[in-house]
C-alpha cells in the first residue's frame, strides 16, 4: 500500500562536459545540470538529498519515488528498494526514506554505465545489516597505514567549522551502501569519549545522518582509569561497569542514532580484560550491557597474538573458539579475512565456520599496508571474492573495511585505489557480485564508458592482485615485509630483540632444505583448526592448493610442483611472472592515453613508474635472498636481476608507518 508520498521527475536539461578532473570527484561525475522538475509533498533531509540527487542529474524518463508498506517491499528489509519501469515512467519505491536515497544512487549509476532502462525491474536487498568503514585515524591528524595525506577529521576546528568534505564523504558512502563509519582508530585514545571530543563526534554525525550512516567510536578499554579517574578497568568491578553506563547515556544524548564501540582489546600492548583475568567475552558483554537499552553493538576484535611459542596463526582460534556462545546477543566478534595479517593473500580465518554460536563480521584491510601503499595498482575484489570462496557469505553477519581514505584531493593516493573503497561497498551490499562487473561499474562511472578503455581497464585491475601477490610473495610466502612501515622486501631482516613473530624468518623458515612454514600435522598442526574435509586437503604437500603451499608446509627446493618444474623453479617463475605482469600493467594504462584527462593521466602514469620499479625490487631482494639456501640456479628465462643483494640489504626507508615512500626514497637501479 503507497504512503503519501509521490516525488515526480520530468528531465529538462542539457549535458555538459566536466573540465577539472583531480580524483576529487570519485565516481560520482555525472553531469549535474539537468535542472529537473520535482514534485514532492514531503520533505525530510534525507527525501531531500535523494530528491536533489535525481532532479540535478537525471536524464530519462519521468520517475516516481514512492514510500511502500506493503509486503513485498517490506521483505526487502528496511534498505532494500525497488527499480521498476511502469506505465512511461520509472517508479523507485521502499519502506524508508534511506532506501530511497540507495534507490536513487542506483539509478544514476545505471544511467552513468549506459545501461538498458527501457524495461527495469530491480529488487535490491543488502546482504549485511551493517557495512562499515573502519578509520585507523589519531587525534593528531596522522592515519595509521593511510597513505592518502591526513585525516579528514579536523578535529582542532569541529564543532565550529565544518569541512565541506564530510558531507562528500558521507554522499559517497550512500552512493554505494556503506551506513556505518568507525572514525577513530583502533589503537584508540581514552580522549576519544571525552566530553569535549563527543560534542565533535556529534558535528559529524549530524551532518551524516541524512545519508544514512551511523558513527562508531574506537574505544580504549582503560577508559574508566585514564578518563574517569578509577583505579581499575575490570569489566566485573561495579564502579566501571557503572562509569561505562554513565558514559553511554551521555552519547547517546548527543549522538540519539550512535552505531557503537569497536573494541581491540589484550592486543598488541592495548589493555583489556585479559589482564584482570576475565576473559575477552566478560569484558564485550560489559559494554554490551550498557549499550543494549540504547540499540547500540559491541564490535569486539579478534586481532589477538602473544609472544608464545605457539604458531601466530592459531591464537585467535585458540583464544576466542572455546568462547563460542558466551557473547551477549549485541556483541559481533570482528575476525580479520586470514589467520596472521591483511597479507596479500592468506587461507581464510579458520574462525569462521568454528564459532557457530557467536556472530561474526569479517574485516578487510581496504588500505593498502601490505600491497604497496598507495604506489601500487592492486584492486582488491578478487582477494575478498576468494574469502568468500570458502567463507559462505549467510555465515557472517556483516562487513568491515579498513579505509584507505585521507584527505589528499583524490581521497585514495592513487587515483585506481578509489576502486577498492568503491567495491568494499558494493561487495557488502552483495557478496555475490563478480569482480569484473564492479570493476567494469566503477571506470565507466569515473573515467569514461568507452569500450576501448573500459574493456582493457576491466582485465588490468582484475588481473592487478595476482600480479602483486606474484612479485611479492607466491605460493603461500607471507610476512617477508621490510620492518614496521611493510614498504618493500626485507627477508632478511633480523632485529635485535625483536619477537621472532615479528621477524620475516619466522614466516619464511628458508634454509638449506627448503622453504615455507609447517602447519601440517607434523609442524604446528593449524590445519587441524579447519573443517576435516578442508583440513585434509591443506594438510598434505600433494592436495594443498599451490597458491598457500608455503604457508602450510616446509617445501623442499627440489619438490616437484605440478608445473614439472622444481619448487624453486617455480618460486623463479612466479616472481618473473608478477615482474610482467606489472609491465603489462603499465603498458596498458600508457595505452589509455587518449581516453584519460592529462592530471590523472600522469599521476597514474608516475606511480606505474614506480610499481613496476618495485616489482624488479622485489624479485631481486627474494630470489637472491632465497637463493643463498637454495644453492640453485635461475632459470634461463628468468630476468636477470637489476640489483646485488649486498645493495639491497643496505636500504632503509626514512618513512613511518603514516607515510608512502616516493620514487627517490627507493634503491635506484
Amino acid at each position: 500500500m503507497t504512503r503519501n508520498l509521490l516525488i515526480s521527475i520530468l528531465f529538462c536539461g542539457s549535458v555538459c562536459m566536466a573540465s577539472a578532473e583531480d580524483g576529487s570527484r570519485l565516481w560520482l561525475r555525472q553531469d549535474t545540470t539537468a535542472s529537473a522538475t520535482v514534485d514532492c509533498m514531503l520533505q525530510s533531509p534525507t527525501l531531500d538529498i535523494a530528491r536533489n540527487e535525481i532532479s540535478r542529474a537525471w536524464r530519462g524518463k519521468p520517475a516516481s519515488l514512492q514510500l511502500f508498506s506493503d509486503p513485498a517491499h517490506e521483505a526487502l528489509g528496511k534498505e532494500g528498494y525497488t527499480i521498476r519501469t511502469e506505465n512511461g515512467r520509472i517508479t523507485l519505491g521502499s519502506v524508508s526514506e534511506t532506501g530511497l536515497l540507495y534507490a536513487a544512487y542506483h539509478l544514476l549509476r545505471l544511467q552513468a554505465t549506459e545501461a538498458d532502462m527501457t524495461r527495469l525491474d530491480i529488487r535490491e536487498k543488502p546482504v549485511y545489516d551493517l557495512r562499515i568503514l573502519n578509520h585507523w585515524d589519531n587525534p593528531d591528524g596522522t592515519v595509521e597505514r593511510g597513505y592518502a595525506g591526513h585525516s579528514l577529521w579536523k578535529w582542532e576546528e569541529l564543532p565550529d567549522r565544518i569541512s565541506p568534505r564530510y558531507e562528500a564523504y558521507a554522499r559517497a558512502n550512500a552512493s554505494i551502501g556503506i551506513n556505518g563509519t568507525v572514525i577513530n582508530n583502533v589503537n584508540a585514545s581514552p580522549q576519544a569519549l571525552s566530553t569535549e571530543n563527543l560534542k565533535k563526534v556529534k558535528a559529524l554525525a549530524d551532518i551524516f545522518r541524512p545519508y544514512g550512516l551511523r558513527v562508531y567510536l574506537s574505544v580504549n578499554f582503560a577508559s574508566p582509569i585514564q578518563l574517569g579517574g578509577l583505579d581499575t578497568a575490570d569489566p566485573l568491578d561495579k564502579k566501571v561497569q557503572a562509569w561505562w553506563k554513565d558514559k553511554v547515556h551521555e552519547i547517546y544524548s548527543l549522538i540519539p542514532d550512535f552505531g557503537g564501540f569497536l573494541v581491540k582489546a589484550n592486543s598488541e600492548g592495548q589493555p583489556g580484560p585479559c589482564d584482570y583475568q576475565r576473559t575477552h567475552a566478560e569484558g564485550a558483554n560489559m559494554m554490551a550491557r550498557a549499550l543494549k537499552p540504547y540499540g547500540g553493538i559491541v564490535m569486539w576484535r579478534a586481532f589477538v597474538y602473544s609472544p608464545t611459542d605457539s604458531d601466530r596463526a592459531k591464537q585467535a582460534y585458540l583464544e576466542f573458539n572455546p568462547l563460542d556462545g558466551k557473547f551477549l546477543d549485541n556483541v559481533i566478534v570482528q575476525v580479520k579475512n586470514g589467520p596472521v595479517d591483511f597479507q596479500p593473500r592468506e587461507p581464510y580465518s579458520p574462525l569462521f565456520g568454528a564459532m557457530k554460536h557467536t556472530p561474526l563480521m569479517v574485516e578487510f584491510q581496504i588500505t593498502q599496508e601490505y600491497l604497496g601503499h598507495s604506489n601500487h595498482l592492486a584492486y582488491l575484489a578478487p582477494m575478498w571474492k576468494e574469502f568468500f570462496g570458502y567463507v559462505r557469505p549467510n555465515t557472517i553477519r556483516a562487513m568491515a573495511g579498513v579505509t584507505n581514505i585521507g584527505d589528499d584531493t583524490n581521497w585514495c593516493g592513487h587515483d585506481l585505489a578509489q576502486a577498492n573503497w568503491y567495491a568494499f561497498g558494493r561487495l557488502a551490499w552483495n557478496p555475490s557480485l563478480a569482480s569484473e562487473e564492479i570493476a567494469r561499474e566503477w571506470l565507466q562511472q569515473t573515467f569514461t564508458t568507452a569500450p576501448e578503455f573500459v574493456g582493457p581497464m576491466t582485465k588490468a585491475m582484475t588481473d592487478s592482485h595476482e600480479a602483486v601477490v606474484n612479485y611479492m610473495m607466491p605460493l603461500g610466502l607471507h610476512h617477508i615485509f621490510a620492518w614496521n612501515h611493510h614498504y618493500g622486501p626485507e627477508p632478511w631482516c633480523m632485529i635485535p630483540g625483536a619477537r621472532p613473530d615479528w621477524l620475516p624468518s619466522y614466516y619464511h623458515q628458508a634454509d638449506k632444505e627448503g622453504l615455507g612454514f609447517d602447519r601440517s600435522h607434523t609442524g604446528s598442526n593449524a590445519v587441524a583448526q579447519y573443517p576435516d574435509s578442508l583440513a585434509k586437503v591443506f594438510d598434505s604437500i600433494d592436495t594443498c592448493p599451490e597458491k598457500f603451499l608455503l604457508w602450510f608446509h616446509h617445501v623442499p627446493w627440489k619438490h616437484q610442483m605440478k608445473s614439472g618444474h622444481t619448487l624453486w623453479e617455480e618460486l623463479c617463475y612466479h616472481y618473473n611472472d608478477g615482474l610482467k605482469a606489472a609491465r603489462s600493467l603499465h603498458d596498458t594504462w600508457t595505452a589509455m592515453k587518449p581516453y584519460v584527462d592529462d592530471e590523472r593521466y600522469q599521476a597514474i602514469s608516475h606511480r606505474m613508474d614506480i610499481q613496476v620499479h618495485d616489482a624488479i625490487w622485489w624479485k631481486d631482494a627474494c630470489l637472491l635472498y632465497f637463493q643463498t639456501f637454495s644453492k640453485m640456479k635461475f632459470p634461463k628465462e628468468v630476468e636477470k636481476p637489476s640489483f646485488r643483494l649486498k645493495e639491497l640489504k643496505k636500504v632503509k626507508l626514512p618513512i613511518t608507518n603514516y607515510e608512502c615512500p616516493t620514487m627517490d626514497m627507493l634503491p635506484q637501479l
